[in-house]
Order: structure tokens, then sequence, then C-alpha cells
């Protein structure tokens, strides 16, 4: 074991005088709300992912919540999800008044598994809220098959995505083309891209974008153009209104600003994370009991979270443990939803019959989430693996 202990978090945000330098412009123009460094953000994203329409808005749930309503979920209907992933998925449904229906998980990749799905629709469906678990894509070419059979809306929780793409028809594509209805982005600081908080929402709809940009803003419609000129062109008095209930879920100009950049160094953050990635996988086949993670032929993971599973003969509390002893902070596997006090029975569905949801439980009890982060050093990350080798052999092997 190595003698020296080092202090390893699981994350740390890439952020340097590039960021600090950006958010001068609207601090010193007074104008810190969302304005005219939100629409360069919304504009620069679309154009990243290759999505017609971008919406910024004030966190990755936000995201989802406006999206589902969106895309037309009211109370009492039915959305097709995981248990397993960040409980803002679930709670993003149960925020519309709609019910969450969990699909178990393919047991390789961690998402929802598209044979579970079409057992789960009935005549209350309105939409499947899919996936990209830690930034692997889910298999969207099965799951909008499925969507398009039954008229049903695909809303993409891209929440830890960006950057990843997949195969359509042979060529690679983006995450948050979208290749569903609408794509959701977070980007809080464990997110590759992080504007501390914030989120973005895109959409190739033209009747999607107009009702997110109103349920974001209070529902508050401006007059411009012709209604805010007289008949000489001057400006003259408007009245704001507001034809449906919104909320407050704006980005500022701050945070865009800070997006802005952060989107312009995407590039080498996500070649160093696969570059970590590699020499996690290469160094994860020699330790016996722990299995790297596996990115599909038809996916490119943006490695936001790197995900290793344990196996059955080994405490995966006690390996955890043993690495924070050393100075390595890890994650126990995405949690489920559905084994969590919020959501009792009678506040969700699943498919019926013994253990529906065996694998999602399996994924949560195995898995452990290893530090990965731009500024990660390769000696750093090296003592990681060494303390989780070191780890597995402990709880193989437990001290009397």
């Amino acid at each position: 074991m190595t003698t020296e202990k080092r202090n390893i978090p699981i994350m740390k945000p890439f952020l340097g005088e590039e960021e600090i330098n950006a958010v001068r412009g609207p601090l010193s123009t007074g104008w810190v709300t969302q304005g005219p460094e939100v629409a360069k953000f919304e504009e620069e994203f679309c154009e990243y992912v290759g999505a017609s329409h971008a919406c910024a808005v004030s966190n990755g749930t936000a995201a989802l919540q406006l999206s589902l309503l969106a895309v037309g979920v009211e109370p009492d209907d039915e959305v097709i999800t995981v248990s397993h992933s960040f409980i803002a998925s679930a709670n993003s449904i149960r925020h519309c008044g709609a019910v969450p229906v969990f699909a178990d998980i393919d047991p390789v990749i961690f998402n929802i598994d598209p044979s579970k799905i079409e057992p789960l629709i009935n005549e209350r469906t309105k939409a499947i809220l899919c996936v990209h678990q830690i930034g692997m894509p889910c298999d969207l070419n099965a799951i909008l098959e499925i969507a398009g059979r039954h008229s049903l809306a695909v809303v993409e929780d891209a929440a830890c995505a960006i950057g990843s793409e997949i195969s359509v028809d042979g060529s690679w594509q983006k995450i948050g083309r979208p290749h569903g209805d609408v794509a959701c982005f977070s980007f809080h600081p464990r997110k590759t891209l992080t504007t501390g908080e914030g989120g973005m929402i895109t959409t190739n709809r033209h009747d999607v974008i107009e009702k997110l940009r109103l349920l974001r803003h209070q529902g508050m419609v401006m007059p411009s153009g012709a209604d805010a000129q007289d008949e000489n062109g001057n400006p003259r008095v408007v009245d704001e209104s507001f034809p449906i209930v919104g909320y407050n879920c704006r980005m500022t100009d701050i945070q865009a600003a800070i997006g802005r950049v952060q989107l312009s160094r995407l590039p080498e953050m996500l070649d160093v994370r696969r570059e970590q990635a590699r020499h996690y996988h290469a160094a994860i086949e020699d330790i016996d009991g722990v299995v790297a993670p596996v990115e599909p032929e038809w996916a490119r993971s943006n490695w936001q979270s790197y995900c290793v599973r344990l196996d059955d003969r080994l405490d995966r509390r006690a390996v955890m443990q043993a690495m924070l002893d050393r100075g390595v902070s890890t994650r126990r596997g995405i949690a489920c939803a559905h084994r969590e006090p919020a959501y009792p029975e009678g506040t969700w569905k699943c498919a019926e019959g013994d253990a529906p949801l065996a694998e999602s439980e399996r994924a949560r009890d195995q898995c452990v989430i290893l530090p990965i982060y731009h500024t990660l050093a390769r000696e750093d990350q090296d003592y990681v693996i060494e303390e989780l080798r070191e780890a597995v052999a402990l709880a193989k092997n437990p001290v009397s």
C-alpha cells in the first residue's frame, strides 16, 4: 500500500481565469438576469449539439419539469422512466401531478432496458422520460421506435450527457440534437460543463420552445416589434400580459457568461476524461472482483462519472470506507427512487411480478463511482487505482 495518504475528491469543477473574466461583462453592464448573455449561450449551445432551439433555465430539474409540461403531461398521466437515476428524474414527473412508472435497467450500461417499456404502456401513458445515465447514452433508437408506435412523447434526461454521442443511421450525433421531442441538461458543479447551477433544454419543435419560454418566465408575454412602436416608429409604453400560469426558472447572464466559456473548453475536457477512462479500463481489468463500465459500440460517453461494479463477494460499503480512510472519496451507485422514503407505495408503479426492478436494485447496491475530473493528475488516478485494489483485497480477506 502507498504510504503517503492523499486527499482526492470525487469531482472538481474546471474553472479558471477565463470564467472569472467572463462574468465581468454582465457585472459591469448591470444586466445580470436573463439577457444578452443567455441568448448567446442558447445560440452557441444549439450550434454545438445540432438543435434548432434552446431554452436556458435555472437548473436541470426545472428543465425536466418544464419539458414534461411542454409536451403535454398533465395530472394523473403516466410517464415511463427509471427508478435507477438521480431522484430529480422521478420528482419532475411528480411535480407535474403525473405518476412515474418505473422500468428496469440494462445491467451492462445502467440505462432503461427498452424491452421493459412496452408492457408498461396503457391509455394513461403520455411520455417516456429516458435517462442518459452518468453520461452514457441510452438506446435511443429502440426507445424512439417504441414511442413512435404508441404516439408517445420522448423527453431525454441528458443532465449528465453534454458531449456524449450516439450513432444514428451510421453517423455520430451529439446527445441534445435532440433525438426525441426534448433534451434536458444540468450544469451543476458535478457535471462536465458547469455554471454553478443552471440547465438547458433543446428541441426541434417550434410549439414546444414557445411554451418553454413562457413557462420559465412566469408565463409572461411582453409586446415587441410593431406593438411597441407608434405610427412613426417611436417606442411607446406597452404592458406585459400573462396568458398562462408559469414559473420563475430563468438563468442569469452571470451563469450564461460562465457557460459560454465552459462550452468553448468542452472538447478539451472531453479528451481528458476519455483518456482517464481508458486508463481506468486498463488497470481495472487486473482487479479481480471489479468490473469496468462498458461503452456500447453505438455510444460515446463523456465519462461524466466512472462507475465500477463489485461482485457479490465484496461489501460495497467496506470497500468505500477503506478507500475513504486512505483519502479517496467515492460515491455509491446510482440511487433508486422507489427505495427512498419520498416514494412510498402508491406514489409510483412498475411491472407486476417477482422483483420487477431487480437489476436497478443490484446496480445500486453493487456499484461504486470513482473520482474523475479534468485536473485529476495521472499520479493521483494511479493512487485511486491502487487504493481500490487494496480495498478489494481487504474486503475479500478481512483482518479478524
